[in-house]
């Protein structure tokens, strides 16, 4: 489930739409806004199986006209330190500056038949701004086949701070319409806040 809209209100009717703990995820959310006017925004509820456990939790994602806001919440089962379930809720508030990458891969059902303007069966939202990255290694080699040489390793390190995966099947139709466009409001954003480099 997405929902995606533009209004403070529309945010709270979302969280609230979602039905996953809203008083508790409207309020961080709200906190971490604060009084700036919203440009786009995208709840997403998604449901996981952890070995016997279901787990629920939901990622709301915020854009106003400075910041890129994501809160997550996931609900936790009793355990050794807690000896009823409970839910942790984080908030962060990224400067659009900061946002190195905004990635969208969509999936497409028959695409030597594909019309433009039909909706993605699956599309995954990536967006990087440097807090947590991925490096990838691999053992360095030269062109010589007969050199037998330690040259070190070689790789490469990718923003992966946030993946959204939304799908037509588990989510709906809308929901990867509103993902597409929250996407779109985003890469704009961040286009408009880029700085051309001196030459």
């Amino acid at each position: 489930m997405a929902k995606s809209g533009t209004t403070t209100q529309g945010l709270r009717t979302a969280i609230e739409r979602s039905g996953y703990y809203p008083a508790l995820v409207a309020e961080a959310v709200e906190a971490a806004v604060g009084g700036e006017p919203i440009s786009s925004y995208l709840v997403h509820q998604e449901t996981t199986f952890d070995s016997n456990e279901v787990r629920r939790h939901v990622t709301v994602l915020v854009l106003t006209g400075n910041r890129f806001i994501v809160s997550h919440t996931d609900e936790q089962a009793a355990d050794a330190g807690s000896p009823s379930p409970y839910a942790t809720t984080s908030t962060e508030s990224v400067k659009l500056s900061s946002i190195s990458s905004v990635v969208l891969s969509r999936v497409v059902a028959n695409p030597e038949s594909y019309t433009p303007g039909t909706l993605p069966r699956e599309v995954v939202l990536t967006i990087g701004w440097g807090a947590v990255s991925r490096i990838d290694l691999e053992p360095a080699a030269c062109g010589d086949p007969n050199c037998d040489s330690d040259h070190g390793y070689t790789g490469n390190s990718t923003a992966d701070d946030l993946s959204l995966r939304v799908s037509e099947a588990g989510d709906g139709p809308e929901a990867v319409r509103q993902t597409l466009v929250f996407a779109q409001a985003l890469s704009e954003a961040t286009a408009a806040t880029s700085t051309p480099s001196a030459r």
